[in-house]
């Protein structure tokens, strides 16, 4: 009875987290399954950006609280930021559940499990649920377990690594303070000391994760030269031999200084990917938002990257519908929408959430006017991210072999502007970097022929 199946929501520090409590588990005799029908043991890591994300992993639970009906032993947890954010009152909508556990408390959940089991294999009633979403100082620091490396085709060729976690932005939208917590970052030395053994287990990619990710260290490391700590950790992750690629996300603008966009020029393993949230590109509305930078300064950066690399692939997050946004407020986000040539773009219609700031502004904006506005810069989204993909065809672009795709046919990877490919191939180049010729290409996937040797196959 130790089967547990973790079903992730959201964003990618929720996968990393995911994972990390996977790992955990694995080490402490659990055996992690990929259905959740063949589980003793669910766990839901949840998001809370929207109220949708929410009440999805609501009702999830909620179905799955029929289940204890019928399966005594069963063992039903929420973690995460919706835990965070909601706390003992999710049992007021789900009574049935065992385990509440935060996001600085993920390291908590080994022991958790193990006093839920010891009571049920002694036939004591579990009784009360387990709450825990206090804080915890260094929690950051125990997000650095990854799963056991496989063989062959299934190995782990690219890794998310953890290396902040909380904002201290206060976005009027945003209730990420709220659920992770104030700005902390990890010690650089373990960073690097987590890369160095991904790259020794063959992992060639790493993508390094943050709420705000561009200000890490600012609080625990100077500026050397005029070097930020963030970059100073980029230099250390590229000097690391086995490491060919490195992205980041999600960074903020007023991360990107010059020691930043020079680095695009000068570390060859920094993917000219940038994932640049906008928010809106209406100066009234970004004051609104508490978001410290203007339209003008967004166009100065994004003109800056392409200028150190004029192939530079950007995608970034908008909001529409903010409270109070008119219409010329959006006609300013879609003219800097439009002019910044999104690849790929988050388009969200606003979402109220209780205990931020915005929740109780004037001027809501009407469901009906959110969607027009949605589907107008997802138009040009599509339009966009058509143009680039179709000027790839016939183009050779380095691609990371990461496995077979979900066909089971073919195999899939990804070009250094974090396009999608799919091509035949052979298992044996899994975890290679090797030449692909576009052959065809949809809105957001294209489609090869590997070049080895000089020759097509």
């Amino acid at each position: 009875m130790n089967r547990v199946h973790i079903k992730t929501y959201g964003c990618q520090m929720n996968e990393r987290d995911s994972e990390a409590v996977a790992a955990m588990l694995r080490a402490r005799g659990y055996r992690i399954v990929a259905d959740e029908n063949d589980c003793d043991i669910l766990l839901l890591n949840t998001c809370s950006v929207r109220d949708a994300a929410e009440q999805k992993a609501i009702g999830k639970a909620g179905y799955l609280q029929q289940r204890k009906k019928k399966q005594p032993d069963f063992i039903l947890g929420i973690l995460g930021c919706m835990a965070q954010n909601r706390g003992a009152a999710l049992l007021e909508q789900l009574p049935d559940l065992d385990l509440i556990v935060g996001t600085q408390k993920f390291h908590q959940i080994p022991g958790y499990l193990e006093n839920l089991r010891a009571a049920r294999d002694a036939g004591v009633p579990i009784g009360d649920t387990i709450v825990d979403i206090g804080e915890e100082p260094g929690s950051q620091n125990t997000i650095k377990d990854h799963l056991a490396p496989e063989d062959g085709e299934d190995r782990q060729v690219s890794a998310f690594v953890s290396i902040q976690q909380g904002c201290n932005m206060d976005c009027a939208f945003c209730i990420v303070p709220k659920t992770r917590g104030d700005e902390r970052s990890r010690p650089m030395e373990d960073i690097v000391a987590e890369c160095r053994a991904l790259a020794e287990r063959g992992v060639r990619e790493v993508t390094l994760l943050g709420q705000i990710v561009t200000s890490y260290g600012r609080r625990d490391y100077v500026h050397a030269g005029g070097v930020t700590p963030f970059v100073q950790l980029l230099e250390r992750v590229h000097a690391i031999d086995g490491i060919e690629r490195i992205r980041f996300t999600s960074p903020h603008p007023r991360g990107f200084k010059e020691d930043l966009v020079a680095a695009y020029g000068r570390l060859p393993k920094l993917c000219p990917h940038v994932h640049l949230p906008m928010q809106s590109g209406s100066n009234r509305i970004l004051r609104a938002m508490n978001r410290p930078y203007t339209r003008e300064r967004y166009r100065e950066i994004v003109q800056a990257l392409r200028g150190v690399s004029p192939g530079m692939y950007f995608s970034t997050d908008v909001i529409v519908g903010f409270p109070g946004e008119m219409e010329e407020d959006f006609e300013e986000t879609r003219t800097l929408f439009a002019e910044c040539d999104f690849d790929m773009a988050y388009v969200f219609k606003y979402s109220t959430r209780t205990g931020t700031p915005a929740a109780t502004m004037a001027d809501q904006v009407a469901d009906e006017v959110k969607e027009e506005r949605n589907q107008i810069l997802l138009g040009i989204l599509q339009q966009n991210s058509r143009r680039r993909t179709a000027g790839l065809i016939g183009t050779v672009e380095e691609v990371l072999v990461e496995g077979r795709d979900k066909s089971g046919q073919r195999f899939t990877g990804r070009t250094r502007g974090n396009r999608v490919c799919i091509f035949e191939a052979e298992p044996r180049l899994v975890g290679q970097l090797v030449p692909l010729r576009i052959q065809r290409a949809s809105v957001s996937t294209l489609y090869g022929e590997l070049v080895l040797n000089g020759v097509e196959r």
